[in-house]
Formats: C-alpha cells, sequence, structure tokens
C-alpha cells in the first residue's frame, strides 16, 4: 500500500476515536530519557497539542530524573534513592523544585505554546492544587512526600479556557513546605480526581514485558486482577512494579484505563489514542 493509502486509512481509523474521546480527559506523565532529547520532546508535544485540537482535555504531569541528576552531580552532590524513590533532603529539594518547576515546566510550556495551543505551567503550590504531606515511613529530614488533597477546581477552568495544565510535581503541606512527590504518582492521583478517561505513563519502555531479555514481548493489556498475581509472582519486577501498582490505584479510584507506553517511540501517544492496534500495555478494571 501507498504511503498516501495508508494516511487515508490511519485517518479513517482515528474518526471513531476522536468520536469517542472528544470532551474526555487524558493526564499525561511524561518524563525520563523521552524528555531530555529534543526531537523527541517536539514529536510528543505535537501529538499532545493534535488531542487538545480535537477536544481531548489534557493534563501533562512531568518528571525530571535525568536532569535533576545531572545537576546534583554538577555541584557535587551525592545521589540517593531508597526504595525506588529518590532520598531528598533540603538542598537536593531546592535543586529538584529548580530543574522541575523551572527549566523542565518552561521549556514544555513554551513547546506547546510555539506549536499551536496554549499552556499554563503549575506546581502544587499554586491554588494548594496539590497538597502534600511526608511520605509515611520516611526519615525526618526525606522530603520526600505524598498526596494528602487535591484541590483542582483551577484545571477545570483552565480546560474552559482551553488551556493546557503542566503541572511539576512538587508540592507544600499545610505549613507550607514543600515536599517532592513521584510524578507516575501525581499521575495517578490526579487522574483519579478528575475521573479521567485514559491516564497515560509514558516512560523509556516499551511496556509490560513478557520476558525483560525481549523488548517486543509487550503484553498488551492486563486486567487488574492480572497485574498483581503477576507483581505478586515476581513475574514483574523493577521499576516497572511501582508503575504497575500506580495503574492499579488509578484504575481503583475511577480513572477508567491505564497505558504505560514508551515516550522514545515516535507517535506512541497518537498510535495509542487514534488506532485498534493501541501502543504499550493497556491495564484495566
Amino acid at each position: 500500500m501507498q504511503s498516501h493509502e495508508l494516511r487515508v486509512k490511519y485517518l479513517s481509523e482515528a474518526l471513531p476515536y476522536i468520536q469517542k474521546f472528544t470532551n474526555k480527559i487524558f493526564v499525561i506523565k511524561y518524563g525520563g530519557s523521552a524528555l531530555t532529547d529534543v526531537s523527541i520532546a517536539q514529536s510528543v508535544i505535537k501529538d499532545l497539542v493534535l488531542l487538545n485540537s480535537v477536544n481531548i482535555k489534557t493534563v501533562l504531569v512531568h518528571g525530571g530524573g535525568p536532569e535533576i541528576n545531572q545537576m546534583l552531580d554538577k555541584v557535587g552532590k551525592e545521589i540517593a534513592f531508597e526504595n525506588g524513590l529518590r532520598k531528598t533532603d533540603t538542598e537536593t529539594l531546592e535543586i529538584a523544585e529548580m530543574v522541575l518547576s523551572g527549566k523542565i515546566q518552561r521549556r514544555l510550556v513554551s513547546l506547546i505554546n510555539c506549536t499551536g495551543a496554549k499552556a499554563i505551567g503549575l506546581n502544587g503550590r499554586d491554588a494548594r492544587i496539590v497538597v502534600a504531606k511526608q511520605l509515611e515511613g520516611a526519615d525526618a529530614d526525606n522530603k520526600v512526600g505524598e498526596v494528602k488533597e487535591l484541590n483542582l477546581e483551577l484545571i477545570h477552568q483552565l480546560f474552559d479556557l482551553d488551556l493546557i495544565p503542566v503541572i511539576s510535581s512538587i508540592a507544600p503541606n499545610e505549613q507550607g513546605e514543600a515536599f517532592n512527590i513521584n510524578a507516575d504518582t501525581l499521575c495517578a492521583e490526579i487522574a483519579a480526581e478528575l475521573k479521567a478517561e485514559k491516564m497515560i505513563l509514558m516512560t523509556d519502555v516499551s511496556g509490560v514485558l513478557q520476558d525483560v531479555q525481549k523488548p517486543d514481548s509487550i503484553i498488551s493489556e492486563l486486567s487488574i486482577a492480572e497485574a498483581k498475581n503477576k507483581i505478586a509472582s515476581k513475574e514483574i519486577t523493577g521499576g516497572m512494579i511501582p508503575k504497575l501498582q500506580c495503574c492499579i490505584n488509578g484504575i481503583s479510584k475511577g480513572v477508567k484505563e491505564a497505558i504505560i507506553l514508551n515516550g522514545l517511540t515516535e507517535h506512541s501517544l497518537l498510535l495509542e489514542t487514534f488506532t485498534d492496534k493501541g501502543s504499550g500495555t493497556r491495564v484495566y478494571q
């Protein structure tokens, strides 16, 4: 089939999905290596703007681990993790907030604005959209947090103004003390509060793999029960466990479906949204 015929085929295939998702909410987490590669970032943002252009209400939650690590390395600060989460003392938190709410968020907002949509950058401090608390079990000087409360009236107002909220994962507690929240966790909590149609975690792998040694052994669909069983039986290990747990958490609280897909794959966001085949691993109730 010639290229123009393929384009027509894919456009035709997209129509029922455009109709299905019009005025629905997608909450998308974007981070990792896909965030640091400029050409890939531009491609992802174009796809995001396309979703917005067909009246899909999008929220972009972003991380920035690799760039935080680069900055910590520059200042000679030790990088440490505990149970898969960054250990965050006061100095590390200041650097993380500078990188997340400054450098990365400004870049993403600018890319969206230059691509034809309108975006606004936020973190938990703005209108108290996220109130944090210290992660249970963390040391007293560890500024890693979790979500205590969400106040998302502002997000709905931004939707009405056709603005894309771009949210970094820094949030204050009730006393105004800042904490660093895992971006996947924040994405799941926001998606659940908004009763999102889709929660999408854009990561550095193609999805949940049947065999970690075989990148093409993607499990295309998992029910919550199947995901829990695979975690319990240790068929799934490492960094994929917290991502799956975020998906389970979001769906159990009202998200229709959660997707783990590779942000390094060109147009993976559009393939997931507008084609029958989809992309990555879909987790459902």
